[in-house]
């Protein structure tokens, strides 16, 4: 059975289906000055109920500021044709389910898949390691077709920091950052994504 939040997100997407999945800005800074294809992990300092328990996979992070989508907050299944159908897509012969998570509370009505970079569109970003973000619809009638990357995790809004506002909220605490990898971010085990990535800093200490 799809939840009631699950259905609100459909009229939600219908609304914005016209405009398609949303795009992000430029591309972040040289590696090593930015923290663009890692974990953001809360801690229990956040105090922020939007962010509680959180693990966020950094997309871009330059002096622009910073773009995210939090990959431990599943909303539910949803139907896949009534999905394509949102976004104005060809429903015909699709069956089963898309998975969709809550990607962050800023623009809760546009869609971001992240997957594995075995599958591209033109307007595909490569973010690190073989992970990339796609923002174009038409990778939703892929999957939905079992036609398109070997993992993916497809959600709704993403978190976003001003410039230097990311750094200042690490700095207070709110936030530790880890390495991230395909292994850790498409897990379907959400409810130990937070447990396994934080102790990714206790092995690094």
């Amino acid at each position: 059975m799809v939840s009631r939040f699950a259905t609100a997100i459909i009229v939600v997407a219908v609304v914005t289906a016209g405009a398609g999945l949303s795009r992000v800005g430029a591309a972040a800074g040289q590696d090593g000055l930015w923290l663009t294809g890692q974990f953001l992990v809360a801690t229990e300092k956040l105090r922020d109920p939007r962010f509680d328990h959180t693990v966020i996979y950094l997309i871009q992070h330059d002096a622009d500021g910073a773009m995210g989508l939090v990959v431990n907050r599943p909303i539910g299944p949803m139907p896949a044709a009534q999905m394509l159908e949102a976004f104005g897509l060809d429903t015909h012969g699709v069956t089963g389910n898309l998975h969709v998570h809550y990607g962050g509370p800023v623009q809760p009505g546009r869609g971001f898949v992240l997957h594995t970079a075995d599958y591209t569109e033109p307007s595909t970003r490569i973010v690190r390691d073989g992970i990339a973000m796609t923002a174009e619809r038409k990778i939703l009638s892929a999957i939905a077709r079992g036609k398109g990357p070997r993992q993916s995790l497809f959600a709704f809004g993403y978190a976003g920091w001003a410039p230097d506002q990311l750094e200042g909220e690490i700095r207070d605490g709110a936030w530790i950052t880890v390495s991230a990898d395909a292994t850790l971010l498409f897990d379907a085990d959400h409810a130990r994504k937070w447990e396994r990535a934080t102790a990714r800093l206790r092995i690094r200490l």
